[in-house]
């Protein structure tokens, strides 16, 4: 993979977009840009202006909740949330920290769809909720993928062998996976999720 061309394309369609009017729409496909870019750079080592781009495409998607969007948008705070895991700094932390709070703020504990609740679960462990998102957790069944709602419920718990091993399992969900986001086939839930164990003190 050449990370360095797709980083060039990334960021070539954020400079772009961001001549277009900020509607909801078009601040989605700027998170989505921002968050291409950030993963491409790191995938190639440079820590820095990942974060930079990460952050970036977080500042987008809550933007894009703000600027009317659906009740129902929960990939947003998701994306947000995993944006500022994956860039894993001291500075993102408080943002993080904001951004879980958003996501409960809007009710994402209590949601209907599993996809809400994955949000409560991630803003909740985020938060150092372990209790409230051993519950949510285990809500999450069946469409809802199963090796994610393992992890989150092994983070909850503090099972460090169940989340290796769930975490796994997610990884090896991307592989065989036909598409990706942006067309960036790194398996970006994956890397929030260990983030995510960093915080919490489970596992390495």
């Amino acid at each position: 993979m050449d990370w360095r061309e797709k980083y060039e394309q990334a960021a070539a369609r954020y400079d772009a977009g961001e001549g277009r009017a900020h509607d909801e729409r078009q601040l989605v496909q700027l998170g989505n840009a921002a968050w291409a870019a950030g993963l491409c750079l790191r995938m190639m080592g440079d820590d820095a202006g990942a974060k930079e781009w990460l952050v970036r495409a977080a500042e987008r998607y809550r933007e894009s909740w703000d600027a009317e969007a659906s009740p129902e948008a929960w990939g947003r705070p998701i994306a947000a949330m995993k944006a500022l895991l994956i860039a894993d700094t001291v500075q993102p932390f408080n943002r993080l920290l904001l951004a879980a709070r958003w996501a409960l703020d809007m009710g994402a504990a209590e949601a209907e769809s599993p996809i809400g609740r994955y949000a409560g679960a991630l803003a909740l462990l985020v938060l150092g909720r372990n209790t409230e998102a051993a519950v949510v957790a285990a809500s999450l069944e069946d469409p809802f993928p199963a090796d994610v709602a393992a992890a989150l419920r092994a983070l909850a718990a503090g099972d460090s062998d169940a989340f290796a091993a769930a975490v796994a399992d997610v990884r090896k969900s991307y592989e065989n996976r036909d598409g990706y986001l942006e067309e960036i086939p790194v398996a970006d839930t994956a890397l929030a999720l260990e983030a995510l164990s960093r915080i919490a003190r489970v596992g390495p």
